[in-house]
């Protein structure tokens, strides 16, 4: 049974840095490309990034610059450590797991509440 377990969210100040964990278990973890994702409240799920089992990343624009994501396959854990962080970062951030080919396979968290507030 796969699982997805993200931690490390929390209230921060505008400008602070969080750091995300996305312990992953029940899956061939380097077979499959991890990613966050984030939904604010009346708005849709959106990407933030993905890292595939090799490590090659992908960022929506607004993070480039200011959000990494990255993963430990030893340890089965994709990070998103998120700097300069702004109030528009509000969100539920959930880490995704997406296995492609001839077995497709789409795993999601729980999720992790961001507040970016003073």
């Amino acid at each position: 049974q796969v699982q997805l377990v993200e931690s490390g969210g929390g209230l921060v100040q505008p400008g602070g840095s969080l750091r995300l964990t996305c312990a992953a278990s029940g899956m061939i973890f380097n077979s499959y490309t991890m990613g966050w994702y984030r939904q604010a409240p009346g708005r849709q799920r959106e990407l933030v990034a993905t890292i595939t089992g090799s490590g090659v990343t992908n960022y929506a624009d607004s993070m480039k610059g200011r959000f990494t994501i990255y993963r430990d396959n030893a340890k089965n854990t994709v990070y998103l450590q998120m700097n300069i962080l702004k109030p528009e970062d509000t969100a539920v951030y959930y880490c995704n797991a997406r296995r492609f080919g001839m077995s497709p396979r789409d795993y999601w968290g729980q999720g992790t509440q961001v507040t970016v507030s003073s």
